[in-house]
């Protein structure tokens, strides 16, 4: 698959989606993003009035010496939505992002990265798009975009009012067994999370990791009734 545009991207440069030049391992990615369902990745899915705030978030995918990895970012406890926790790059499109049915969430997943981390949109060639998910905690639908990191740049924190920290999680230590749990939140809910890098990750962002593990044929069997608690509310 390749879909090139005329339109400006973050810089002013072209933004597109497309699979040439992907490194084998990472095709099984690609064929997620061109074959699962809304359904299969969450039950929580955009109001069918169009209610919500259009989003979008980049998972990005790069190689180390450990191995392929993933961008994260723990947000800073300050902010109104998700304070603490930690997540893809990425947040709600600008007008000047364009449509949230066309390339807007491209634009933006990359936009909001580069404001978030400091990394260079113009090292990431983006290769696919998950259906839209919905947040309801926070009211956001959100586009979740992939990309893989053909030439990695520096990345940190850049507004420590928005980010705590930025890091990477080896693909191997998420596919670790030893490193998954189940989290119960006190309202009741449960979900798959992840402990790794010192943090605990959970909630939507953990929820699409488990998604693409699974449905890439990565997951490894694990003990889902290995539990973590949550004491805090949303």
């Amino acid at each position: 698959m390749t879909r090139a545009s005329e339109a400006s991207g973050t810089q002013g440069g072209s933004v597109a989606l497309s699979t040439e030049g992907l490194p084998g391992w990472l095709e099984p990615v690609a064929r997620v993003a061109e074959t699962v369902r809304p359904v299969q990745l969450s039950r929580f899915l955009p109001p069918k009035d169009g209610a919500g705030r259009q989003s979008a978030v980049l998972i990005l995918f790069g190689e180390a010496e450990r191995g392929p990895e993933l961008l994260l970012m723990e947000r800073a406890s300050s902010l109104r939505s998700h304070a603490g926790q930690p997540s893809f790059p990425g947040g709600a499109l600008d007008p000047e992002d364009g449509e949230p049915q066309g390339e807007g969430p491209l634009r933006a997943a990359l936009r909001e990265a580069e404001e978030e981390t400091g990394l260079e949109p113009g090292g990431v060639q983006l290769f696919g798009a998950l259906p839209r998910l919905y947040i309801p905690v926070s009211g956001f639908v959100v586009t979740p975009v992939l990309g893989w990191w053909r030439e990695p740049s520096p990345v940190g924190v850049v507004d420590p009012a928005e980010t705590a920290r930025v890091f990477t999680v080896p693909v191997a230590d998420l596919t670790n067994p030893d490193n998954r749990a189940t989290t119960v939140h006190p309202s009741g809910h449960r979900g798959p999370a992840f402990l790794v890098e010192s943090a605990l990750v959970w909630g939507f962002t953990a929820g699409i990791i488990d998604r693409v593990l699974h449905y890439a044929g990565w997951e490894l069997p694990w003990d889902r009734d290995k539990q973590v608690p949550l004491d805090w509310g949303p």
